[in-house]
């Protein structure tokens, strides 16, 4: 069995796989304080709820966006799994060819998203990440990562609105049937969304015209893909496995196999 992790800055993604497919999957939150000992007594809790064990693991591969957490989950596997993790970056096989001016500053999880994109769903492709930051990657017919854009993720860009004001409330995130809103918390549910909405609908039409292509697919993955997702047709797939199944590729890329 293989374990992907795709650590993130709010929440890290596991999954296990089994001959290539994800038999399970977890979400834990993301935090710097713990100690490989408490991550690792997560892990055994995880696997022993769904009658696993941690022996079951042959491979372990990571991404992460988060440098200061990598010591501590490479300790884990090493104590817990008695595994050295592959983590993704600079010298790991990933079939993608990254057109970055310095290839080194692209995140981890952009490249295994464009290299699930890609190997699943072929190239050209626009792919989209709502994470705690939303990222759109672009990814060519020939497989290469052009680049793209990164924005102020939903959460965060509500945080610091009500944050930096004197009365406006935290709000539920949920598309309002008017964009004309009619109560305080309608009216920041529409900006927020709607907002989030237009402001994925320009940045996938300027991405095509740059790149001097129509038919390309868009895929969409993280927590607001589905909620975005309904507003507009600009997104052609919702994929919420996309960097779980990236991350078991590239893992089977760099022990033998394509």
């Amino acid at each position: 069995m293989v374990l992907t992790l795709d650590v993130g800055n709010t929440n890290i993604k596991i999954g296990l796989f089994n001959e290539k497919k994800l038999e399970f999957s977890w979400r834990i939150s993301t935090d710097w304080n713990k100690t490989s000992d408490e991550y690792g007594l997560i892990f055994r809790e995880l696997f022993s709820h769904k009658n696993r064990k941690l022996e079951d693991v042959k491979g372990i591969i990571i991404s992460s966006v988060i440098p200061s957490i990598n010591y501590t989950l490479e300790h884990m596997c090493k104590l817990y799994f008695d595994i050295n993790p592959i983590m993704v970056g600079p010298g790991v096989k990933t079939g993608i060819n990254i057109k970055y001016d310095n290839p080194k500053e692209v995140g981890s999880d952009r490249i295994v998203n464009a290299v699930s994109a890609f190997r699943k769903y072929g190239g050209p492709c626009i792919v989209i990440d709502f994470g705690t930051a939303t990222t759109f990657g672009y990814v060519t017919a020939e497989g290469e990562f052009l680049g793209g854009c990164i924005c102020p993720g939903i959460r965060i860009s509500t945080e610091a609105l009500v944050q930096k004001t004197a009365k406006l409330p935290k709000i539920e995130f949920v598309m309002p049937d008017r964009i004309i809103g009619r109560s305080t918390v309608t009216n920041m549910q529409s900006g927020v969304i709607y907002g989030y909405v237009g402001q994925v609908e320009y940045i996938v039409r300027r991405m095509k015209e740059e790149a001097g292509k129509e038919n390309v697919k868009v895929i969409a993955t993280g927590g607001f893909s589905r909620l975005i997702a309904k507003a507009t047709d600009c997104i052609d797939i919702i994929d919420p496995l996309l960097t779980l199944e990236g991350l078991m590729l590239v893992y089977y890329m760099n022990n033998g196999e394509v």
